[in-house]
């Protein structure tokens, strides 16, 4: 009974920790897509942007979606893989 409980304590950290790690992206800028790119993500979505920066190794975006809700969103430079949205965020 002992061996259950101290494995299942292991994993819950070790998905606590990958969670965490996941805010930050860390791909070399060599791989990165370009602003273009992300400009390109948010059209096709029926984003509006209104700033497009770098954060924490990420894009991060600003802007407005099709029903005109301000959000922030934090996208994989490589991948484009939008890792995290916020609504009623937004530069101003």
């Amino acid at each position: 009974m002992k061996t259950g409980i101290l494995p299942a304590v292991a994993m819950a950290i070790m998905a606590a920790t990958s969670a965490q790690a996941r805010d930050d992206c860390e791909q070399p800028t060599r791989d990165w897509k370009g602003r273009d790119a992300v400009r390109a993500l948010a059209e096709e979505r029926g984003w509006l942007l209104r700033r497009i920066k770098i954060d924490d190794g990420c894009y991060e975006v600003y802007g407005q979606d099709e029903d005109g809700r301000r959000f922030e969103a934090k996208i994989d430079p490589v991948t484009l893989e939008v890792i995290e949205i916020e609504e009623g965020h937004g530069h101003r």
